[in-house]
């Protein structure tokens, strides 16, 4: 199996790569390990010792558990593989918290970690707005969690398609014919169609079947385009890493029960 980067968008925390010598098997297991079993940080429990705003406590929680947090991997563990057996400890749990008096809105920022390295991925995401003399404070717990357990803990969104092989073209007759149902973003200065664009700009399925003697694509079941969107709490190559190594780890366990 070889992986070949075919773009990194730094900027909107977003990777295409192209997975080659793999089974259809291997990159939807691919894709689950990165949504389900990929650890990240999120707020668990929290103790609310102040809140005299709008939202009810139950919401409040709801929208702390779901502001994404940086996550450190290598300094941190799941509960059940930590050594305290889940009691907490530095090593899987972190404390959060907050006091703050209106008015004004409290955002992301204003939360107050004991671990500097475990801070929100969007410091001016909304928390709550309080009106004069409603007050917030509260003491939270974030701690390791893989997908499978809530979605708050899914490091981003993964999805693959089959490598479309396509053919452009510009020379034929039918292209003026058919131009205005083509995604005008295919189109390069000139007016002629660029491949590339389709592919970079994810395009594929909005041109396939729309006249095959313009554009004629044709799918690889052993080849397949990646694409990777990261919430923020860990970079694009720690998911893809931590998700190889974790599969890699499961198809050991099984090729070991086999045996």
């Amino acid at each position: 199996m070889e992986i070949v980067f075919i773009d990194n968008d730094k900027k909107h925390n977003r990777i295409s790569f192209a997975l080659k010598g793999a089974t259809p098997g291997y990159a939807n297991a691919l894709r689950k390990t990165i949504l389900q079993k990929v650890p990240t940080m999120a707020i668990e429990d929290i103790e609310l010792r102040k809140n005299s705003s709008a939202l009810y406590d139950e919401m409040i929680a709801m929208r702390l558990g779901l502001i994404p947090l940086k996550t450190d991997l290598k300094s941190y563990t799941l509960r059940e593989k930590c050594k305290c057996k889940g009691e907490g400890c530095a090593r899987c749990t972190c404390t959060i918290t907050l006091s703050a008096k209106g008015p004004g809105t409290v955002y992301a920022s204003e939360l107050k970690s004991k671990d500097s390295a475990i801070k929100p991925v969007f410091p001016q995401m909304p928390i709550v707005k309080l009106l004069k003399n409603q007050e917030l404070e509260f003491e939270a717990t974030a701690i390791l969690g893989t997908g499978d357990m809530h979605a708050k803990w899914t490091p981003g969104l993964a999805w693959y398609s089959y490598k479309p092989n396509i053919t452009v073209n510009n020379n034929s007759k039918k292209l003026e014919e058919f131009r205005e149902k083509y995604p005008e973003q295919i189109f390069d200065k000139d007016g002629k169609i660029d491949k590339n664009k389709i592919i970079n700009l994810n395009l594929v399925k909005a041109v396939d079947g729309v006249c095959e003697d313009v554009i004629k694509v044709e799918y690889d079941d052993t080849e397949f385009l990646f694409y990777l969107e990261s919430w923020g709490q860990l970079s694009h190559k720690e998911i893809l890493a931590t998700a190889i190594d974790l599969l890699d780890e499961k198809l050991d366990e099984f090729d070991a029960l086999i045996k």
